[in-house]
């Protein structure tokens, strides 16, 4: 899937200001971006009466809203999604996932510190970069609050370019960690069989699923 950064800190750090400003400068550079907000609170669309609601609740596996301008996507669930597996309901055609929160995840972060909040976070796994309003004493990379360019080309260096190519398998839903012969083998496969087809031009992305009836002795 996309490479996946969470943008972490404490309550009136700034995360959701840098998001903005990453966004908008990934997007000056023609990349496509979706973000991912983590949050404790309920969504008013999915209150008691609601057409979504009652959907729900007659036995519906998830529910969609739609108008002209944007589709909202209901689903419940019996335990927190992962980020990873919040971030496959958006598909493939991104070049980079911003996610707000979820400091406890796998995915890499960069923290967001301002002196008049509190301390940084410690013992934070995957820590790439700090953006602070002031020089701390870590080996952790620095960047200033002004300095979103700066920022942007570690995104763009560190994780869009590098994967602009990509291929991902998912076997009964559980993602499989394929090594770079078996990616050039299948994507090969995959490429040449569907090249065959009758109007199929130019391929820039391929999706496939598969749905298999469970054997007698499953």
């Amino acid at each position: 899937m996309p490479p996946i950064i969470s943008v972490i800190g404490k309550s009136r750090s700034g995360k959701t200001t840098l998001i903005e400003k990453l966004v908008g400068e990934l997007r000056r550079r023609g990349y496509r971006v979706a973000t991912i907000k983590h949050s404790h609170h309920s969504f008013e669309i999915d209150q008691p009466g609601k057409d979504s609601w009652r959907h729900l609740q007659a036995g519906s596996e998830a529910t969609a809203i739609s108008n002209p301008d944007r589709i909202v996507l209901m689903k419940p669930v019996t335990e927190e999604l992962t980020l990873n597996e919040i971030a496959r309901l958006f598909g493939e055609d991104y070049d980079i996932i911003l996610a707000e929160g979820f400091k406890q995840g796998k995915a890499p972060k960069i923290e967001v510190y301002r002196r008049e909040v509190g301390p940084p976070f410690s013992a934070v796994s995957k820590l790439m970069a700090i953006v602070t309003d002031e020089p701390l004493k870590t080996r952790t990379r620095q960047f200033s609050p002004q300095d979103v360019k700066g920022l942007t080309d570690l995104l763009e260096q560190g994780f869009i370019k590098p994967q602009r190519e990509r291929l991902t398998l998912y076997i009964n839903n559980a993602p499989i960690t394929l090594s770079t012969f078996p990616k050039k083998i299948i994507g090969n496969v995959l490429v040449a069989m569907v090249s065959s087809l009758k109007g199929v031009s130019q391929i820039r992305s391929l999706e496939i699923s598969l749905r298999r009836q469970p054997s007698k002795t499953d």
